[in-house]
C-alpha cells in the first residue's frame, strides 16, 4: 500500500469498520454512555438546583442550560465574580460565605470551584449538610484529604463526582468506546502528558501575593493526564518510579511545598502489570497540551499534537510488507476525523464548550447522576484513582526515582 493511501483522511465509521470487519455499532457498556439522547431528558420532572462557589472556573459549566437544574445560589469573596456568576447563571441569589451558600435550603446540590486547597474542606461540608457535590480537580492536597473525602462520601451517602475534564474529551470518549469494544486488542502501553509552559503567569495575586500554585509539585496536579490512561485502560496505577527537573530558579524557590521541580515525569505499573508514562511539564518548548496516546496490540491512537499534527488510528491488517529489506506486520496508520460526540447531549447543551467541549459533558453527566439517582462516571474512587498516584510519584521524583508501591481504593 502506498504512502498517499496510508496518509488518507479516513471518517469515523470507515476507520471502526476496517478493524472489526463489519459495521461498527458503539458498545452500551455503562461506563461509556451513561448519558441519555434528546427529548428523553424532559421525561423527568426533576430539577436539580445547584449552588455555585467560585466565580471564575465555576463560571464555565452549563447549569443553566440543562432541562433538570437550575443555579439558585452563588458565591464568591469577590464583588466583580459574584456579578459575573449573577449574569451567567441568571441568578440574584449570592453569597460571600460559602457557609451560608451550604445552608440554603433552596441548593440539593453545591459546585465547588475555588483553589484547591478549599476543594475538600468546602466539599466534605457541603456533603455533611446533605448537599451532593462536584468539585473542580485535583481531589485534594495530599493522601489524607482524598481519604477524608471518600470517608465522607460513605457516611453521607452523598453523590460526588470530579470534574476531570480529560475524561470527557471527544477523543477519550471515543477511546474508552473503543476499549469496551476491545477495539484495542490489549492495551500494552499508555502515555498522557499535562504541559503547560508559563505557569508562573497564575503563582501571583494581584497584590503581589503568592497563590496556592506557586512550587505546587506538577505530579500533584496529575488529573489532566491520569483521568486518560485510567479510564480508558480501565486499570488502577499500581506502581511508581519518577524522575524531576528543576532549575533552581529564583522566582521558584522557596516555596512552601518544598519542591524542586518545574517538570516530572512517572513510568507507572498498571494492576495488569502494563506500563503508562505519565509527564508533568511546566517549563518545556512544547507548546500547551493535555493529550493522551495509546498502543494496543490491534489498534493504537495518538491524540493529535500542538504542533497541529491530527488525530492518528493504527490497525492491524491481515499479511506482511517489506520495508528497508525487512518483513513487518502491515499496519495502516491514517488520519482519525473525530467526532465531537454531542448527541449524546440534550439539545440546549450541543454546543462548543471549554476543554475541548468536556464542560457540557461534565455539566450534563452531575445533574443526570443526582436525577437518576446513580453514582456519577467520575466518582469519588476513579477521583481518587486519578490524584493519589500523583503523590507517590513526587515522592519517588524527590528520592532519585525511587520505586513506590500505590495503595489502590477500589472501586466502591
Amino acid at each position: 500500500m502506498s504512502g498517499s493511501r496510508e496518509r488518507k483522511t479516513i471518517s469515523r465509521r470507515r476507520f471502526v469498520t476496517g478493524i472489526s470487519g463489519a459495521a461498527a455499532v458503539l458498545a452500551a457498556a455503562p461506563s461509556v454512555i451513561a448519558q441519555s439522547k434528546g427529548e428523553e431528558f424532559r421525561k423527568s420532572d426533576r430539577l436539580v438546583r445547584i449552588g455555585v462557589i467560585g466565580g471564575r472556573f465555576g463560571c464555565e459549566f452549563q447549569w443553566h442550560e440543562h432541562p433538570h437544574s437550575q443555579v439558585t445560589a452563588v458565591c464568591d469573596l469577590r464583588d466583580d465574580r459574584i456579578e459575573r456568576l449573577k449574569q451567567t447563571y441568571r441568578c440574584d441569589t449570592a453569597y460571600k460565605d460559602y457557609r451560608q451558600l451550604i445552608a440554603d435550603k433552596n441548593v440539593d446540590a453545591v459546585g465547588v470551584f475555588t483553589p484547591l486547597p478549599l476543594h475538600v474542606p468546602m466539599a466534605v461540608a457541603a456533603m455533611e449538610a446533605g448537599k451532593h457535590v462536584i468539585s473542580a480537580v485535583a481531589a485534594g492536597m495530599n493522601e489524607q484529604e482524598c481519604v477524608r473525602l471518600l470517608e465522607t462520601v460513605k457516611r453521607t451517602g452523598a453523590i460526588y463526582m470530579m470534574a476531570e475534564t480529560s475524561y470527557y474529551r471527544p477523543e477519550i470518549i471515543t477511546c474508552r468506546q473503543w476499549a469496551a469494544e476491545k477495539k484495542f486488542g490489549e492495551i500494552v502501553y499508555s502515555e498522557a502528558e499535562y504541559h503547560h509552559d508559563g505557569i508562573e503567569a497564575y503563582w501571583f495575586n494581584d497584590d503581589g501575593t503568592l497563590t496556592w500554585r506557586h512550587g505546587l509539585p506538577p505530579l500533584h496536579y496529575p488529573t489532566h493526564a491520569t483521568g486518560m490512561v485510567v479510564p480508558v485502560t480501565g486499570e488502577r496505577l499500581v506502581e511508581v518510579t519518577a524522575i524531576g527537573w528543576g532549575d533552581g530558579a529564583e522566582i521558584q524557590s522557596p516555596n512552601q511545598y518544598d519542591n524542586p521541580f518545574w517538570n516530572e515525569a512517572g513510568l507507572f505499573k498498571t494492576g495488569k502489570g502494563h506500563a503508562s508514562r505519565i509527564s508533568v511539564f511546566r517549563r518545556v518548548a512544547s507548546g500547551g497540551a493535555e493529550r493522551g496516546q495509546f498502543f494496543g496490540t490491534e489498534m493504537s491512537y495518538y491524540m493529535p499534537r500542538p504542533d497541529g499534527t491530527p488525530a492518528m488510528a493504527a490497525r492491524r491488517e491481515k499479511g506482511t510488507v517489506v520495508k528497508n529489506k525487512y518483513v513487518e506486520s502491515r499496519i495502516i496508520t491514517e488520519k482519525y476525523s473525530q467526532p465531537d460526540h454531542r448527541e449524546m447531549l440534550p439539545e440546549p447543551l450541543r454546543h462548543p464548550t471549554g476543554h475541548g467541549g468536556s464542560h457540557s459533558f461534565l455539566t450534563h453527566e452531575f445533574v443526570m447522576s443526582i436525577v437518576e439517582k446513580r453514582r456519577p462516571e467520575v466518582d469519588v474512587y476513579e477521583a481518587l484513582a486519578y490524584t493519589i498516584p500523583g503523590f507517590y510519584a513526587h515522592k519517588s521524583a524527590l528520592e532519585g526515582g525511587k520505586t513506590y508501591q500505590i495503595p489502590d481504593y477500589g472501586r466502591g
